[in-house]
């Protein structure tokens, strides 16, 4: 299982929020850069890079974060937030992303998202399935809409997905596990690379998501709160 660590971007500086609400802010680095070589020498090779700038103001901000992530570190980036144009995928890319996580996209505009699919393949556009109860969230988490999240998953499975990034938002930031049930129903309904985000709190759930079948899982505030260290994360990655 890949373990991704996450950067959260709001003008310019490494932050975290809880369950999404940008009021939660809590800075923890003002050089994501610095964070991002960090992971790298405790023997990360990958990095979830998410520009919450760009996804309340549905269009790519950050991108000079991923420049500087993706030229001064070999942390291969999925890159989301605000990607909502051929425009930005392509300054995304350009700016060193290896993938990208379209989400409200593929609710509000899924032939562009689609489209993404057939130019760029599955394995360079991630799936982006963020829910609270159940229901598909959008626009950097502040919109519901009707959409069950695991219909939602095997409709895009049908049309070439493979990635799927799923987090559960009541536990995003919360530090109180993850989405267990959840994940397990994704993995016996769909065939999907299922990469767990939301709610990890302590190493002991990284062996049981693997277990599972996940390919990979985010972890965030875990981190930054020490509840995981990153030798820990090493140490999982060599075994």
């Amino acid at each position: 299982m890949r373990i991704i660590p996450a950067i959260d971007i709001i003008d310019g500086k490494c932050v975290r929020l809880s369950k999404g609400d940008y009021s939660t802010k809590k800075i923890y680095n003002e050089n994501p850069l610095e964070v991002a070589k960090n992971f790298e020498a405790h023997g990360i090779e990958y990095l979830h890079l998410v520009d919450l700038d760009g996804a309340k103001s549905k269009h790519i901000v950050n991108h000079n974060i991923l420049e500087q992530i993706a030229g001064k570190t070999r942390l291969k980036v999925d890159f989301g937030g605000g990607l909502k144009t051929d425009n930005d995928l392509r300054i995304a890319f350009e700016s060193g992303a290896s993938q990208i996580t379209g989400g409200s996209i593929a609710v509000k505009d899924s032939s562009t998202f689609k489209n993404w699919l057939t130019t760029y393949g599955s394995d360079k556009i991630i799936l982006g399935a963020d829910a609270h109860n159940r229901k598909i969230a959008i626009a950097g988490w502040l919109e519901e809409s009707d959409e069950d999240v695991v219909d939602f998953i095997k409709l895009y499975q049908k049309e070439g997905v493979d990635y799927v990034i799923c987090t559960d938002i009541s536990k995003d930031g919360m530090l109180a596990g993850p989405s267990f049930d959840l994940y397990k129903e994704i993995l016996e309904e769909s065939n999907v690379k299922l990469i767990a985000s939301g709610g990890i709190s302590s190493f002991e759930e990284l062996p049981k998501l693997s277990e599972m079948g996940c390919e990979g899982t985010i972890i965030g505030k875990a981190i930054y709160e020490n509840r995981i260290t990153l030798k820990q994360l090493e140490n999982f990655i060599i075994s």
